[in-house]
């Protein structure tokens, strides 16, 4: 058996040695059946039995390799290879471009080098790292957030377990410190650049006021320890000055969270859970303080067994707190002042409590409701419509599989309104990304310029048929080109079942009556019928927005009139002779039309400036007349005076 894998493993090497580095990656990480090499969980299985006799030091050696390898490229990937379609439409990425590479353009070579020489570490805070950091250090926050409380209140919760709190505690006390030096070297953006100048973000980080609140979480209030022993937690309630990294934390998981409303409604309880346990320590604090045992409101005596246990403890003042903050049980009535005052502060806190569970509560169900009340509007609103004209029932029943097949396969989203706020060339870009499966068998889009790519995908609208809709019938004036993004559509007879072909994914089809082209039979007017045979969706494309867009494009638009031609002259649908022809007098009419509505339009540009230019000379003249019969009316008096004191300025 050891000979058979000897001898098989040595072609495998070699084999292996003469591919690139990308195929042993792929061999390694995918075990890719493409490759010229076996898959590494298939070479080890064949080898296990192979790292003894003969050659063992070289295989395992070549083992030890290969897992360096593996290991080497989970570190270090490799940029993701791009699509050819989208990079020509996205254009090459950016390097990466910070205040500190444009403030090195006014320095020489040399300082250039030295300066990268002295590159530092820099936390960004819209990468994945300084997620992944704000979750470690959420840990040791929330861990003080409830168990300093705790362990301040419930002696025998810190007296039992002294060593654990010991090293839990300053184990947060050093990520603590850790979080300090990230916050000082965080980067901020600077004219739309990230600053990596160590001393600007530390002066940056010194503005801020959460470096004061850091500063006093940082406080090394333990030393007190040293005087009045290690069982008293109360000491470390600095520590929770840095609780805004725990909302940052959330912040950021809500964004990044694609359950945004349930993450919301979790993170509402948790915040409720924290208040309640927070009330319960210092429910039993007070009883302490007050005595144990003393009234009825109070915590019962601890000398009773039931009552001493440290579970118990908790419990209760948990159960005492619930119900006195949610207002939903009865609890003993306080006795001493101190009681009534904690009770009052906290069925205040327990309405405000009661009134942000409805409201958030209600908002979230109502957000994660609101797409289906609005679809189950429109379809209420078409139903009601459609029983008072008296639509057929088969009608009403196809409208309604209509509706239920949008809300099935989720495309009852419109599009337009969720991406209305973002500019084009990102709405271009997500709609390439979308529907890129579909825009790539589209031959017209393939070696169109990116300019005309971004503005046709824009005007793109989506639409759906249903089984047996037609979406065009011979005879009809073509006011629209369509793409099939999804579906199938058949090219059919008069008879509506003769089918001569097939159309699926990526055809297009309707350029032609929309086109224009110069001696075609059937002028704007369908030359077949198109039926859809199930659901499809389709792209439309309006004629009015593929003139426009093919206007500073004649290329493209001289590629669409050529193929329109030869389907035209196939079916002997175009006269050659008209087509052969110089101008189309129709396009000469057309040109003279706009250029008369343009003059037009500027003639009447040209009367609103002279109006304005007549008006404008009116008040010259009216001011120029007022400042005349203001010098008229000056004496030689006046002028003495204004020369007399023009000489005492003077002196």
């Amino acid at each position: 058996m050891a000979k058979i894998c000897s001898e098989n493993s040595l072609p495998a090497r070699s084999r292996l040695s003469t591919s690139t580095p990308d195929e042993e990656l792929a061999v390694i990480e995918n075990g890719d059946s493409r490759s010229r090499s076996p898959s590494l969980s298939e070479r080890t299985l064949s080898h296990r039995d192979s790292f003894t006799g003969p050659g063992a030091m070289a295989r395992l050696s070549y083992f030890f390799y290969m897992l360096w390898n593996w290991t080497n490229h989970r570190a270090n990937p490799e940029t993701q290879r791009h699509d050819s379609f989208l990079e020509r439409f996205r254009g090459p990425d950016l390097k990466d471009i910070t205040s500190r590479g444009s403030n090195a353009q006014s320095l020489g070579p040399n300082d250039t080098i030295h300066n990268r020489k002295k590159e530092i570490w820099i936390m960004d805070p819209a990468a994945d790292l300084y997620y992944r950091w704000l979750s470690i250090i959420a840990v040791p926050v929330f861990y003080n957030l409830m168990m300093i409380v705790t362990r301040s209140c419930f002696n025998e919760l810190q007296d039992t377990y002294t060593k654990l709190w010991i090293v839990l505690d300053y184990s947060a006390d050093a990520i603590y410190y850790m979080d300090t030096f990230v916050r000082s070297r965080t980067g901020y953006l600077e004219q739309g650049l990230l600053v990596k100048d160590s001393k600007k973000l530390r002066d940056k980080y010194k503005t801020t006021s959460q470096f004061k609140y850091d500063m006093v979480s940082m406080i090394p209030t333990d030393l007190l320890f040293l005087k009045f022993g290690f069982n008293n937690p109360e000491f470390r309630f600095n520590r929770l000055c840095k609780i805004s990294r725990l909302f940052e934390f959330f912040e950021r998981t809500e964004t990044r969270t694609s359950f945004p409303n349930m993450f919301r409604i979790s993170n509402l309880v948790l915040y409720i859970l924290v208040i309640i346990h927070w009330n319960a320590c210092m429910f039993f604090a007070i009883s302490k303080t007050i005595g144990f045992g003393t009234d009825t409101w109070v915590y019962p005596n601890i000398s009773h067994p039931e009552h001493g246990r440290l579970a118990r403890k908790y419990i209760y003042s948990l159960y005492w707190s619930t119900l006195t903050l949610t207002t939903i049980g009865e609890t003993p009535p306080p006795v001493r002042d101190v009681e009534f005052l904690f009770v009052i502060s906290d069925f205040l806190t327990g309405v405000l409590i009661f009134a942000s569970i409805v409201g958030n509560v209600g908002a979230m169900i109502s957000n994660m409701n609101a797409s289906r009340a609005e679809f189950q509007a429109k379809i209420d609103s078409i139903k009601q419509y459609m029983q008072f004209r008296k639509v057929t029932k088969d009608l009403e029943a196809r409208v309604i599989k209509w509706f239920d097949y949008l809300w099935t396969e989720k495309k009852t989203c419109d599009e337009k309104e969720v991406l209305k706020n973002l500019p084009d060339k990102l709405k271009a870009e997500i709609a390439i990304n979308v529907h890129l499966d579909t825009l790539k068998k589209v031959r017209i889009f393939q070696d169109c310029e990116a300019g005309l790519l971004i503005e046709l995908v824009l005007k793109l609208q989506p639409q759906v048929f249903s089984p047996g809709d037609y979406i065009c019938k011979k005879g009809d004036i073509g006011r629209e080109m369509y793409i099939i993004k999804e579906g199938k559509l058949a090219v059919v007879a008069d008879d509506g079942v003769t089918q001569f072909v097939v159309l699926s994914d990526g055809a297009y089809f309707g350029e032609i009556s929309i086109l224009g082209i110069k001696g075609s039979k059937a002028g704007n007017r369908r030359t077949a019928n198109i039926r859809s045979v199930g659901y499809s969706d389709l792209f439309a494309l309006s004629k009015d927005d593929l003139m426009e867009s093919l206007t500073e494009y004649p290329d493209a638009k001289k590629a669409l009139e050529e193929k329109g031609k030869a389907i035209l002259m196939k079916d002997n649908l175009i006269d050659e002779a008209i087509a052969n022809a110089g101008a189309d007098p129709k396009d000469l009419e057309e040109k003279i039309v706009k250029l008369q509505t343009n003059l037009d339009v500027m003639q009447t540009k040209f009367a609103k400036l002279m109006a304005e230019v007549t008006s404008s000379q009116t008040r010259m003249k009216q001011r120029v007349t007022e400042m005349e019969n203001k010098v008229k009316s000056v004496t030689p008096e006046d002028l003495s005076e204004v020369v007399a004191d023009k000489d005492k300025k003077v002196q």
